[in-house]
């Protein structure tokens, strides 16, 4: 501790690094849309609705989606996605009825596990996966890609 009662950074008290994710917040243009697609398409439970937002959980990851007159009007060019891991012998009826909501596949899979790559209503991309860090890591260690380095 300092003299004036704080804790010095990097005290042995202080948590070392991030211990998870809390939630993912998502704009919506149609909050009604929106949550039909979450609970109806990809079966995320509610948990709670007002007009200008819902929370709704994906496993154990809380996701708030809120109406924003700035989202988003087509999906940004980059890769970047939020993946939800499901069950291999579920994976077949989850990529079927995603598809039959309509929802756009922004690209083919091309890494292990199955994987269906989409966009949500309001262009946010995401995948379905079959898989986990274990079963990537397992993947990359028997086939490296250029420059890889483990550090577990």
């Amino acid at each position: 501790m300092r003299g004036d009662g704080r804790r010095r950074h990097g005290s042995s008290r202080e948590p070392r690094m991030i211990t998870g994710i809390s939630h993912i917040t998502l704009s919506v243009r149609t909050l009604t849309r929106s949550y039909r697609f979450y609970v109806d398409v990809l079966g995320c439970k509610p948990i709670a609705k007002w007009p200008k937002g819902a929370y709704v959980t994906a496993g154990n990851v809380w996701i708030a989606l809120v109406v924003d007159k700035h989202t988003r009007m087509e999906p940004l060019p980059e890769y970047s996605h939020i993946a939800f891991r499901v069950p291999a012998r579920s994976f077949d009826a989850f990529a079927k009825r995603i598809k039959a909501s309509g929802a756009e596949i922004f690209q083919e899979n091309v890494t292990e596990g199955k994987s269906l790559y989409f966009l949500d209503p309001d262009g946010h991309k995401l995948e379905i996966h079959v898989g986990d860090l274990e079963s990537r890591l397992k993947s990359a260690k028997k086939a490296p890609w250029r420059g890889l380095r483990f550090f577990v």
